[in-house]
């Protein structure tokens, strides 16, 4: 199956053939550069989207991948960011492996292609040549032999004709023999030029031609060769990935099994544990008994002269949100946090300092290794002088110095606070076990006992009117004056410090272990209780640090049964 031989006659269209194999070739290039360019912008886009959900560095969002189901989705965003520089190596190996090189074999084709028709058509001008040759020969012969003939006519005519001289008979006769030798000089002259035109036909048609078009024929059919090579590489190029992105996807999948739903469970405690206990049950307040009221309801000494003062849980009561508590939610709002931590609830301060301490100690150790590096090169100095001055360092050692002591300062103070926070709460802990075990199948006798079910922080972030919050707008000196203008509360009772209490926040009153103080307001079901020490010095402690002792006949003392 040859070309040559079976298209000897088709050279035009053989000639738009490949021309068209070309643009075919072309056409494919076309597409897989679009390929890589789709797999460029597709990879960005995966790259952008997996970088627009990442947390942010140093944000609450940050906080909240500790959460297993968080990190699952993290190591997701991960696992794309590696999925689209997959997609990154689709399009380079296709740019590198089919685009480039197809490109530059296109060029060699072109060439290639130029230069058999080239050939080819040299060939066929020279065929035609010949044939034009043999052409004219033929004509020539053609009027030759025509002249020859009319010549022997005129020359017959002129010897047949008596009035003629002879000498135009002799004339007539040599024209005539002249015309037959050129006749017969075109005779061979043509029949020269048609053995070699045949001999030129012979070979154009059965070696020249043949030729040409085997070599077009070789071109054509490695041009189809190499694009299903090329075609075949495409395929290639995407199966190589493949084993990553099967392995990025496993990688998900693996991310999804380890979410622990317990785990985030226990995080969520640990997150937002405040340490107090659940409230316990709600007394009940017997409207029906005549509450009898003397002119000594302000007098401490009157309403305890009456009887035995009994030990009374406080309630919860009906009563606006304490001042000093708005004023120090406004003051949280404005960014004013305690040093200690004092406004949040038992055991978020405890992580809160034990974090700090924590961070504390890592800056130590990075100003100590910071110290060892700095005194390491002071001795290096020293021994050797051409390197450096050693008195250069001492004013850094002396810095490195000081900022480490005033670390040390530092995780000492927040250790204090963090000690003293823990042993309240392992007090707090063996306290509830000692009264459960004391208490057990009996109402609960002291005050401080429900109460110290209703603590909260100063805060109000355990108060029924939380979502009074939102409506706090005006300042703080609005609730100062307020409460300044309100009459002084009587006495209702007595209580007795269990623990030392230091009122650092405002609307506070600090209290020393064993002091005994009056009650002039309950706890109205925030864990927080109102006592006065003098006239002047009055405010709120918690209620679990007191043991609260309430006159039954006081003026807003309740009764319970």
């Amino acid at each position: 199956m040859s070309w040559g031989t079976e298209l000897w006659d088709q050279f035009d269209n053989l000639e738009k053939h490949t021309q068209w194999g070309i643009d075919i070739l072309e056409k494919y290039i076309k597409f897989v550069k679009e390929r890589t360019e789709i797999e460029l912008s597709y990879a960005k886009q995966l790259r952008n989207l997996s970088k627009k959900y990442q947390p942010k560095k140093n944000s609450k969002e940050e906080e909240e991948y500790k959460y297993t189901a968080c990190k699952a989705f993290l190591s997701t965003l991960n696992e794309m960011s590696d999925y689209a520089g997959q997609h990154e190596v689709i399009s380079e190996n296709m740019t590198s492996q089919i685009t480039v090189d197809l490109a530059r074999y296109v060029q060699e084709l072109k060439q290639e292609r130029k230069s058999n028709f080239h050939e080819g058509r040299k060939a066929q001008q020279h065929i035609e040549t010949c044939w034009k040759q043999l052409e004219s020969s033929k004509r020539r012969f053609e009027r030759d032999c025509k002249e020859a003939d009319r010549a022997q006519q005129y020359f017959e005519k002129m010897d047949a004709d008596i009035n003629v001289t002879k000498a135009d008979v002799e004339k007539a006769r040599q024209q005539a023999q002249i015309r037959h030798q050129m006749a017969e000089d075109s005779k061979a002259d043509y029949s020269s030029i048609l053995q070699k035109f045949n001999r030129e036909q012979h070979e154009y048609y059965h070696t020249h031609i043949p030729n040409i078009f085997q070599k077009i024929q070789e071109m054509e059919e490695r041009r189809i060769v190499r694009m299903g090579q090329s075609m075949k590489t495409y395929a290639e190029v995407d199966r190589q990935v493949i084993p990553i992105i099967g392995k990025c996807l496993d990688e998900i999948v693996k991310a999804a099994e380890s979410i622990d739903q317990n785990r985030d469970s226990q995080l969520v405690i640990e997150a937002y544990k405040s340490g107090f206990e659940p409230p316990g049950d709600i007394e009940f307040e017997d409207y029906t008994q005549p509450m009898k009221r003397t002119v000594s309801d302000n007098s401490l000494s009157n309403s305890r002269g009456e009887g035995k003062p009994e030990l009374r849980l406080a309630g919860k009561a009906k009563g606006k949100l304490w001042p000093f508590i708005k004023k120090n939610k406004l003051s949280l709002k404005l960014g004013s946090t305690p040093e200690d931590f004092s406004n949040l609830p038992p055991e978020q301060r405890r992580k809160k300092l034990q974090q700090k301490v924590d961070d504390l100690n890592r800056e130590i150790q990075k100003e100590m290794d910071q110290r060892d590096a700095i005194t390491k090169m002071k001795d290096v100095y020293l021994k050797n002088p051409q390197m450096g001055d050693p008195a250069s360092l001492d004013h850094k050692l002396t810095e490195v110095t000081q900022n480490i002591e005033k670390l040390r300062f530092e995780a000492q103070k927040f250790e204090a606070w963090l000690a003293e926070v823990e042993g309240r709460l392992q007090a707090r802990s063996e306290q509830v076990r000692r009264q459960s075990g004391m208490y057990d199948g009996q109402p609960p006798p002291a005050g401080h006992t429900c109460a110290q079910d209703r603590e909260s922080s100063p805060d109000g972030s355990y108060t029924e009117e939380q979502s009074q919050e939102s409506q706090v707008k005006v300042l703080a000196t609005d609730f100062d004056d307020e409460f300044d203008d309100e009459e002084p509360l009587p006495a209702i009772g007595t209580c007795k410090a269990l623990y030392t209490f230091e009122g650092q926040n405002e609307g506070t009153i600090s209290v020393a272990e064993g002091e005994t103080l009056y009650v002039i307001e309950e706890d109205k079901g925030d864990g927080w209780t109102r006592i006065r020490r003098s006239e002047d010095e009055e405010g709120y402690v918690p209620t679990s640090y007191v043991e609260v002792c309430l006159d039954r006949n006081a003026k807003g003392a309740k009764t319970y049964i």
